[in-house]
């Protein structure tokens, strides 16, 4: 049967009303705890995303400023092309080496190509997407979002990669001026009717994000459970409190009250304190006196 919060004694109240203020604060600080630790994890795999996409983008940069001219003119007399001298090929090798290390091995980076001349450098339909994304909005300058893989869900940035240097058509616009040796290692069918400033791959780097998710969604379960556990020891100790600073004196004076309608007014509300309850128990002692007063003047007036 449902019975009134008013029927309710007064630490039964308090108990009631610092529940619901403690249900009320750990659904908002929890809340706010779990979006912030989000946050944070978020920042966390973008910052290593980033950090491996400068490191590839310095590969790039020092193949294409000092290993291409040394081996771009033995293009025309070695039997086999030189991969080297391609900017995409060298960072991609060099990160396949950084994820020989256990701490890198489930990273990811490829630089996704629509009509590539290796085709390990092959966009697949999603890459593809991301390719036609950047293309169709030539502002666009990075996408960051969530992609999910059989291994977990992992965190990806991809930039796009454009033809910027009419060097570089050499090898991509027609057949007949790429190098012989070239044609001869990959042939003639891929990678041709490339333009300038024309965007052709993007680069898309990989950072498995569910181990650093998990890790944060442990931290807030810690940090929950902390305060779950602080809750508690606080309610018993309030309860703890209140009962001796409050409970008890209240009921002292409930029962010298009740003594007092009884009759006897030999009971003497006893309260040396200068506080809300001593107060109380003084206003309660100088009623009982005018009550003993007015019933010695009637019991004079009846005599």
């Amino acid at each position: 049967m449902f019975i009134k919060f008013k029927n309710f004694n007064i630490g039964t109240k308090f108990n009631l009303l610092l529940i619901v203020v403690f249900i009320i604060s750990i659904v908002i600080s929890g809340t706010a705890l779990s979006s912030l630790l989000q946050r944070r994890a978020q920042n966390e795999v973008a910052t290593k995303a980033l950090i491996l996409s400068k490191t590839m983008n310095s590969v790039r940069q020092y193949t294409q400023d000092r290993i291409n001219p040394l081996l771009a003119p033995r293009l025309e007399t070695e039997p086999v092309f030189i991969p080297e001298t391609v900017p995409a090929f060298s960072a991609t090798e060099v990160f396949e080496n950084l994820r020989k290390n256990e701490e890198y091995k489930n990273f990811l980076y490829k630089e996704a190509t629509l009509n590539p001349t290796n085709l390990r450098d092959k966009a697949d339909s999603f890459e593809a997407q991301v390719v036609e994304r950047f293309r169709k909005n030539p502002n666009l300058k990075e996408i960051a979002d969530f992609r999910n893989f059989p291994e977990g869900t992992v965190f990806y940035i991809a930039r796009p990669l454009a033809i910027t240097q009419q060097s570089c058509l050499r090898c991509h616009s027609t057949p007949d001026q790429a190098p012989k040796s070239q044609l001869t290692t990959y042939g003639s069918n891929n990678g041709f009717g490339w333009k300038l400033n024309e965007i052709v791959a993007a680069q898309i780097i990989s950072v498995p994000s569910e181990q650093v998710f998990n890790s944060a969604q442990q931290t807030w379960l810690w940090i929950m459970g902390l305060l779950i556990v602080i809750f508690a020891i606080v309610v018993i100790l309030i309860n703890f409190l209140i009962k001796k600073t409050v409970i008890e004196r209240i009921r002292k004076i409930e029962k010298t009250a009740q003594k007092v309608s009884t009759g006897d007014m030999t009971a003497n509300f006893d309260e040396d304190s200068d506080d809300e309850i001593g107060g109380l128990s003084s206003a309660f002692n100088r009623m009982k006196y005018s009550l003993q007063i007015a019933i010695d003047m009637l019991n004079q007036q009846s005599q």
